[in-house]
């Protein structure tokens, strides 16, 4: 195995932490099978904290799905 592979193989494991973790930040939406009891916040804005927390998700999220497709297609050996 080369350097640069293990280097994504370490990237694609830390951007898998880090996205939990961020998923784990988010506050609870209250829609879905929670939000029958009328206490859903669908149409409600969001905080500025959780519309930046949102963006480093996306971030995180794509520069994952990059890392696992150079890994997976086989662009590194």
């Amino acid at each position: 195995m080369s350097p640069l592979y293990i280097a994504i193989l370490i990237l694609t494991t830390l951007l898998a932490m880090a996205m939990i973790a961020l998923v784990l930040l988010h506050s609870p939406k209250g829609e879905g099978m929670g939000g029958i009891g009328g206490t859903a916040t669908l149409f409600t804005g969001k905080r500025g904290a959780e519309a930046g927390i949102d963006r480093v998700t996306w971030v995180i999220a794509f520069s994952f799905l990059f890392c696992c497709s150079v890994l997976g297609f086989g662009f590194v050996r």
